[in-house]
Formats: C-alpha cells, sequence, structure tokens
C-alpha cells in the first residue's frame, strides 16, 4: 500500500466496503502490477471476478464476491447458514455443490443455477427473510433453516433444524416461512421435518440418528432425561431415552474422548465406564452408538434398539424415575 500514492490510497480505502471489478481498481488509479502485487501481499484478495479487503475471512470474502457478481441476490441455503453459525451436516458421499457459494434471487430473467462455484435459486424473497450479516445480506435463520429442509434428505436437515431451535428462532417463526412458502417445491417434506425439530437436541449425532428412528418407525424419544438414583438428581444426563421401553440411547462422538493425553483419554473413558454402571444399577436398557452406526450401518442400529424395547418391556422391577433435565439458554418454543 505504501507504494501507492497517496490519493490513490485514500481512494482505494473509501471503496474496501464492496468487492470491486478490476476496472473499478484501475479507474481509482491503481495500475496492473499495483493489482498483482497487492494480491501477491496479501493485501487485495479476488473471488468470482472481484477484488476485496486481504483481512477478509476468506469464506466471507468470497461469498461477498459471489454475490456481487450475481446482483440482488442474497446469500443463503448452506451458506447463509455457515455465516450465521447454523449446524449444517452433509452427507460426504452426497454432497450439493461441496464448496460452492449459495445464492437466493427474485424469479426473473434469470434461472437456476448450479456451478461448482455458486449455486443460484431464483425464489420469492420478503423483508422477513433477509438479515445483515457483517455487512452481508443473507437469509434470516428461520429462513434458511427451512430452505435447507426443503433442499435436503430429512437426516441432514434435522441437524440444522434442532439447531436453530435451540440457538436463534421458535417454531413460530419456522412455520411462518412454510406458510409463506407453502406451495414450493419440497415444503411438504419440509413441514415434516420442522414438526420432528426439538431445541432440546444437543449434537447433530443426535439429530441425524432420531430421523434414521423415525424413518424406521421406532418411537419418538425424549431427550435429555435425568434420574434419580436413591439418593438425589444425577449429574449426567442421557441423550435419549423412551420410559415406555426402559431403554437409553447414548449418542457418542468420539470427540467426547479426545483428550491431550494418554492419561486423560483413560480418566474420560474411566468416568464413562462408571455413568454406564450408575444407569445399568437403574435397571435401564442402555444402547451406545456412533457416527458409524448412525450414517453406514442405520438398519443394524434400529435392530439393536428394538432388541433392547424388547428387553426393557420385560423387565419387572421398578421403572426408575426420571425428569427432563433442565438445559440453560434454550432459544426455541419447544424446549419440552
Amino acid at each position: 500500500m505504501e507504494r501507492l500514492g497517496e490519493g490513490v490510497r485514500v481512494r482505494l480505502v473509501a471503496e474496501w466496503g464492496r468487492p470491486l471489478r478490476h476496472l473499478e481498481l484501475l479507474q481509482l488509479g491503481l495500475r496492473k502490477h499495483d493489482v498483482e502485487r497487492l494480491l501477491r501481499n496479501g493485501v487485495l484478495q479476488r473471488a468470482h471476478t472481484y477484488y476485496v479487503r486481504g483481512d477478509l475471512e476468506p469464506r466471507l470474502a468470497r461469498a461477498g464476491c459471489a454475490q456481487a457478481a450475481h446482483p440482488k441476490s442474497i446469500i443463503s441455503h448452506c451458506t447463509a447458514a455457515e455465516l450465521a453459525g447454523l449446524r449444517v451436516w452433509t452427507n460426504p458421499n452426497r454432497l450439493l455443490a461441496p464448496g460452492s457459494i449459495w445464492l437466493s434471487c427474485e424469479p426473473g430473467s434469470r434461472r437456476n443455477l448450479k456451478r461448482a462455484d455458486v449455486v443460484l435459486r431464483c425464489a420469492g424473497l420478503t423483508a422477513a427473510d433477509c438479515q445483515l450479516h457483517r455487512g452481508l445480506w443473507i437469509t434470516s435463520d428461520a429462513r434458511t433453516t427451512v430452505d435447507l429442509a426443503r433442499e435436503l434428505p430429512l437426516r441432514e436437515a434435522l441437524v440444522t433444524i434442532d439447531h436453530a431451535l435451540s440457538t436463534s428462532v421458535s417454531r413460530g417463526d419456522l412455520e411462518a416461512v412454510l406458510q409463506r412458502q407453502r406451495r414450493w417445491p419440497g415444503v411438504q417434506a419440509a413441514r415434516a421435518a420442522v414438526a420432528l425439530g426439538n431445541s432440546r437436541a444437543e449434537s447433530a449425532l443426535e439429530s441425524f440418528a432420531r430421523a434414521v428412528f423415525s424413518e424406521a418407525g421406532l418411537p419418538v424419544p425424549l431427550l435429555q432425561a435425568q434420574f434419580w438414583d436413591h439418593h438425589g438428581w444425577m449429574k449426567e444426563r442421557v441423550d435419549l431415552w423412551w420410559p415406555d421401553f426402559r431403554t437409553v440411547g447414548e449418542a457418542d462422538g468420539l470427540e467426547k474422548f479426545e483428550a491431550a493425553t494418554a492419561t486423560a483419554r483413560r480418566r474420560l473413558l474411566r468416568r464413562s465406564f462408571r455413568r454406564d454402571q450408575r444407569l445399568a444399577d437403574l435397571g435401564v436398557e442402555l444402547v451406545h452408538f456412533g457416527w458409524e452406526d448412525a450414517v453406514s450401518h442405520p438398519d443394524q442400529l434400529v435392530r439393536r434398539l428394538r432388541a433392547a424395547f424388547d428387553r426393557g418391556s420385560r423387565r419387572t422391577g421398578p421403572a426408575p424415575t426420571w425428569r427432563p433435565a433442565p438445559l440453560p439458554g434454550l432459544a426455541g418454543s419447544d424446549a419440552a
């Protein structure tokens, strides 16, 4: 920057709030070799034929440049979810244009577009569907969630729905978007997915597995239950609980056992074993599962649960005392 003339620097800084074309940079007084040097030095970065400040986060920069390349568009779907911090999980074997920027625009002369770098959906937008995020217009969390529910299979859509309900939207917000989209493609699947959503789900694996269980016709589990151990309420809570079958389901992502040292990992495993023993002492069936079970072997997981239901139904001792565990900070309106 110091090698640019003072007037050029002032004009460039004044325009840094928006993506610029190469011609616009030249009109500000930069020469071709100035632009190339600023790219090499990281002062500028380029995406979708536009240039932006080099200190912007790469994903944010790419999204802003893609939006500028498609006038009157708004960042949406997977990209809006990522920027807004909503949880998204898509099967790596069925990615929707991986790495691309998703945009939406009002219907008109343009058509839907799906390329390696940009996916464009032509669909109506209202003021309620839009929000400003770090200087970029993106779809609201409710609109983003419903859009993904129309695009994705239930197992993947529920990951975002649950997270949105727990962090930033209410069920009424989602219902309002569904009403506006009542004649749009995929809206019936989205409505069914939203109906299954639950703000008490605490991980992507829990959400994904609940969709697997629903598709298999299993009873709907209660989420985040806490048990009485004859002395008080146990500190731990379980992920999934079927009281009619005295069965607990635990969604065990491997990250819960990650630690900096082998000693710390052994401590975590030992704590998990002790916890399982306390639950077993209450007379419940306990089924642990991970991502591989839910994604690669869902039929086997369902069979394991049905077998646990059968064993639990035949238990004759007193049923354990339980309650929905109190959870802090739920944003959604369906915390039951």
